[in-house]
């Protein structure tokens, strides 16, 4: 069996030192979701800490679970909960600035794209004080759906939810973005009116 062919499940569970091998595949996406939340410095801590406590419960982990992440995202998830002040502070300065905590500098490219990037600030500006006004656990799950990427059953594998649950809350956080960013929300095009 080579490499790249190694379940999570076998990384988890097998010999230690195959657990590197988890941090190589999911160790990038962890980062760039928790550095949108909290913030480059505080990113690295959380996801050596996310890794830590992975290693901590290989002995738990369900091994009929293909893809780990959800399980990583689900123990990223409860580490950030004890810096929601420090959440709120970063979107609140995102709210401020409209820069992207992981966009580049963007000097490049500039003035061809001078009116993107000026709606894409006045966006992101909104979008972040929206998302430090809403209740943790509702920013937790639409962030994991947007940023991480995760699916309904995938997001109801890390946060210990109902699938009907998971159904329920995404809807009201969505809604409330809708609700908040109108203008952001769904471009006003025939084809998105009626859709998300």
């Amino acid at each position: 069996m080579t490499v790249t062919e190694r379940s999570d499940a076998i990384l988890i569970t097998g010999a230690p030192e195959l657990f590197g091998e988890l941090f190589e595949r999911y160790g990038g996406w962890l980062y760039d979701f928790s550095a949108r939340r909290v913030g480059r410095q505080l990113a690295e801590d959380l996801v050596a800490e996310t890794f830590l406590v992975a290693f901590s419960l290989r002995d738990r982990y369900d091994t009929s679970v293909i893809n780990a992440r959800p399980w990583l995202f689900g123990i990223l998830t409860n580490l950030l909960r004890k810096h929601h002040r420090a959440e709120v502070r970063w979107l609140r300065a995102l709210e401020k600035s409209g820069t992207d905590p992981l966009g580049g500098s963007g000097q490049h490219n500039f003035a061809d794209r001078a009116n993107e990037r000026l709606d894409a600030k006045a966006a992101t500006q909104a979008l972040a004080g929206v998302l430090a006004a809403m209740p943790h656990d509702q920013r937790n799950l639409l962030l994991l759906h947007v940023w991480a990427g995760l699916d309904y059953p995938e997001l109801a594998s890390a946060l210990g939810l109902a699938p009907g649950t998971v159904r329920s809350r995404l809807h009201r956080a969505k809604a409330r973005l809708r609700g908040a960013l109108p203008a952001h929300y769904a471009p006003s095009t025939p084809s998105n009116e009626g859709s998300a």
